[in-house]
């Protein structure tokens, strides 16, 4: 945390720093910076910026998030318009200035809103940093707008933020120095976290929320300007804003999903299309004169799903479902308007957008910031909905938890299904075939139905979904080459056979996901059976064999089912039992799976999760569970029927004898006059560690209540015994009492080294999973024959992750003793 704030700060001042020398020296005629040079050291410091944003930890979130992010857009922005002008590119008077300030305004009013709220949650150097960069950029715009202003302003502003990065890093050296006896105010970090933790600043707060509110700000500004009259044109110069803006909007989609946020999330995903469309209308004139066409039928969709994510984000925030109408509204202004965003009908509704994004996004910077938090409607919804009994919110710890075991991000397929959607509808928009490009159909197919669908099934993957993954990156790679194939003009007017085998191959895998979706469910099913349809319209569009019609139909049928699944994802992870239903299997198996009932799969972080399989076990139950090694199936030793089951469920070969766990040598207490001395130190030395002792079976069995359960346990001479390495495995021994253990896979297989292995080679004969994700080591424990120990011999009858002469240190060790 300390290096990651260093990082942030510093870089601010070092960006600070290149600007202030870059302004002191433009009055000369060759400035010491060049603008191609300089904008290139401002992408490198914006890289560093994101990278100091992104790995502060969510769970303890400053300012510091919302100025790293906010101010590494603006210079990427600013840098890529800098080596634009560098290489000629704005050659036109007047150019650099309609380009930098629709940007820079935008900049100095969102570090205004980081300062105030810096200054109000008493984190003055952030604040002053905000505020000297804020500063800096509105007299640079006022440089652009007036020749009476000299860029020497310009310049101050920026050596303000070197001062306060000075002054940071001052503080830094002296605390390091003096070990943390002297800290200059402000820059003791071990304090400010300790404050941090104490409020609890981003409890049930998107912390990456404010900075994704900021970039709907500054896109919209670009369009503010040019209604207001402060610009002369939309044109290429604008488009690294609207870009920037896009791109790490996409970014803050998937911390948003980071951060458990999946609604949020969404709109960020959504807005972002926005954003990058933007940019490729204002690129368009590059390559063609004419004003491109907007497909009307797609932005209606999109209106219809912003209003949707409104509605059910409403009952998360109203602040925020409130603040997305305004997406619709500017959504259904673009579909009025056949010049999209050159007209003035969206321009005047982007105003309201850049108010609106500075308004919620000070109320999320509050939020993150200050103890005492801006209402924003949730008590009010919670209140409205206790009344009812039909609905009823999903809230707690587990709301994002998925089936099998955990995961570090939300669920991200409605943002998947809705793009899927948006891509389907974007391939009905009619165009010309002799000038694709003339369309606006790109940035639909290639950003949503690619890139985004792209994010769906990455995080789809990271939460153990491996079909729904799988299908989601297929669609995305298909919608991508098709878009730039057919919509950007690669295809030609003629046939193209190279690209009909590539579709025919999509086909085929697809077939294969069509054929696993038997095993899922009823939607999923018509989910990528109607794909095929799809990618039969892709196949004989490239064959130019397609029927007039086919393809508007085909993208409807498709277009609904998956609108269909869009509002199934949504209700599902927002109400409790009242959803719209995915279906069950259309076939299931006899084998694994094929019960009604499924096996309880419970994250291993969680110390009710521990409770609930301790209660299991104690009922007769057997469950898997991680340990020090590889994954294991358990039972109480005090239930012989467990015992028995989990020896018959592993078809347990007769040279592999269960073995008996315990937490600690203190069960053994009352029978250790039962043990030699040398035993004894022996295993009180070796423990607890991934060694098994083999040990001479005797009366101190029954003091560990097995009764019926020894006969299933070692063997009529001996028991193997361990204390594990453990923390759950320990505590949960601690809890039941001793256990029986037994690798969690049938005999002769490999070991299990991942919770979602234990139940596919288990199946129904394991009640219960305990999930701590793959294995710490993938290979077993050590096996060590004790029988003998007494003379002075020991031996192995398996060496596992511990060697020989580790365990021989440990036992020439004990002799000594």
């Amino acid at each position: 945390e300390s290096l990651h704030s260093c990082i942030g700060l510093l870089g601010i001042s070092a960006g600070s720093l290149l600007l202030a020398v870059h302004f002191y020296s433009s009055p000369r005629a060759a400035p010491l910076i060049p603008s191609t040079a300089l904008g290139v050291l401002l992408l490198i410091l914006s890289a560093l910026l994101a990278y100091a944003g992104i790995r502060r930890s969510p769970g303890n979130a400053s300012l510091l998030v919302s100025l790293c992010l906010t101010l590494s857009a603006f210079w990427c922005g600013y840098g890529v318009i800098l080596v634009l002008a560098g290489q000629g590119v704005l050659a036109e008077p007047g150019d650099s200035r309609d380009a930098l300030v629709p940007g820079l305004a935008t900049c100095s009013l969102a570090l205004l809103l980081v300062a105030v709220v810096g200054f109000l949650c008493r984190e003055p150097v952030l604040a002053l940093a905000a505020a000297a960069v804020s500063l800096a950029s509105a007299h640079e715009v006022a440089l652009h707008c007036s020749s009476s202003l000299g860029p020497s302003a310009v310049a101050c502003g920026h050596l303000a933020v070197c001062l306060v990065g000075g002054y940071f890093a001052l503080g830094r050296v002296l605390y390091f120095l003096t070990k943390g006896k002297v800290a200059l105010p402000g820059t003791d970090l071990a304090e400010k976290k300790a404050r941090e933790l104490s409020r609890g600043s981003a409890g049930g707060t998107n912390p990456f929320a404010a900075p994704g509110l900021l970039l709907n700000a500054l896109s919209a500004g670009v369009f503010c300007c040019r209604l207001l009259g402060v610009t002369h044109r939309l044109f290429l110069g604008h488009v690294p804003w609207l870009w920037a803006a896009g791109t790490y909007q996409i970014g803050i989609c998937v911390l948003s999903y980071r951060a458990m946020d999946a609604l949020m999330a969404t709109a960020f995903g959504f807005t972002s299309i926005l954003h990058l469309a933007a940019g490729y209308c204002l690129l368009h004139p590059t390559w063609q004169l004419e004003e491109p066409s907007f497909p009307t039928p797609v932005l209606v969709v999109f209106s219809i799903l912003f209003a949707v994510l409104a509605l059910f984000l409403s009952l998360q925030s109203p602040v925020d479902g409130l603040y997305l109408l305004v997406f619709v509204a500017y959504c259904i202004a673009l579909a009025c308007s056949p010049r999209g965003f050159f007209a003035s009908g969206p321009q005047g509704v982007a105003v309201v957008v850049f108010v609106a994004s500075a308004s919620v996004a000070l109320i999320h910077l509050y939020n993150v910031g200050a103890r005492a938090k801006i209402p924003v409607g949730k008590g009010a919804v919670k209140a409205l909905l206790a009344r009812s009994s039909l609905l009823k919110l999903r809230e707690g710890p587990d709301l994002h938890a998925p089936y099998l075991g955990y995961s570090k991000y939300a669920d991200a397929e409605v943002l998947a299904y809705a793009c899927s959607v948006l891509a389907s509808f974007a391939l009905a928009t009619p165009g010309d075939p002799q000038a694709p490009l003339a369309t606006v159909v790109i940035p639909w197919l290639v950003v949503a139905g690619g890139i985004l669908k792209l994010l769906g099934g990455s995080v789809a993957f990271a939460r153990g979904k491996t079909l729904e993954s799988s299908a989601f990156i297929l669609y995305a790679i298909l919608w991508v080459i098709w878009g730039l194939t057919r919509y950007g003009g690669l295809h030609g007017t003629a046939g193209s056979f190279h690209a009909a085998a590539g579709i025919a191959a999509f086909v085929l895998f697809n077939s294969f996901i069509v054929f696993c979706s038997l095993f899922l469910n009823v939607a999923w099913f018509f989910y990528s059976l109607t794909f095929t349809l799809i990618a039969v319209s892709f196949l004989l569009d490239a064959l130019r064999a397609l029927p007039d019609g086919y393809d508007t139909a085909a993208t409807l049928v498709f277009g609904l089912v998956s609108f269909y699944c869009f509002l199934a994802a949504l209700s599902s992870s927002t109400f409790e039992g009242c959803s719209l239903p995915m279906g069950r299997p259309l076939v299931r198996l006899s084998g694994v799976g094929a019960a009604a009932t499924q096996c309880p799969h419970l994250p291993a972080r969680k110390a009710s999760s521990v409770k609930r399989i301790a209660d299991i076990l104690r009922n007769g139950g057997t469950c898997g569970i991680p340990t020090d090694t590889v994954y294991v199936l358990v039972a109480a030793c005090n239930r012989p029927d467990a015992v028995e089951k989990a020896h018959r469920s592993k078809r347990q070969a007769q040279d592999r004898p269960m073995s008996l766990w315990i937490s600690s040598l203190k069960q053994l207490e009352p029978a250790k006059h039962l043990f030699t001395p040398l035993l004894w130190d022996f295993m009180e030395a070796a423990w607890p560690s991934p060694i098994s002792l083999v040990i001479p079976r005797g009366e101190w069995v029954d003091f560990l209540g097995m009764k019926d359960s020894a006969k299933y346990v070692g063997t009529p001479r001996s028991v193997a015994i361990r204390i594990p390495d453990c923390s759950v495995t320990t505590h949960l021994i601690d809890l039941v009492g001793p256990i029986v253990v037994t690798s969690a896979n049938p005999t002769g297989e490999a070991d299990t080294t991942h919770h979602n292995q234990v139940y596919a080679k288990l199946g129904d004969k394991v009640d219960a999973v305990l999930c701590g994700g793959p294995s710490p080591e993938n290979i077993a424990s050590t096996v060590v024959d004790c029988t003998k120990i007494d003379s002075g011999n020991i031996g192995f009858f398996r060496v596992g992750i511990i060697p020989k002469s580790q365990v021989l240190q440990i036992l020439e060790q004990v002799q000594k003793k």
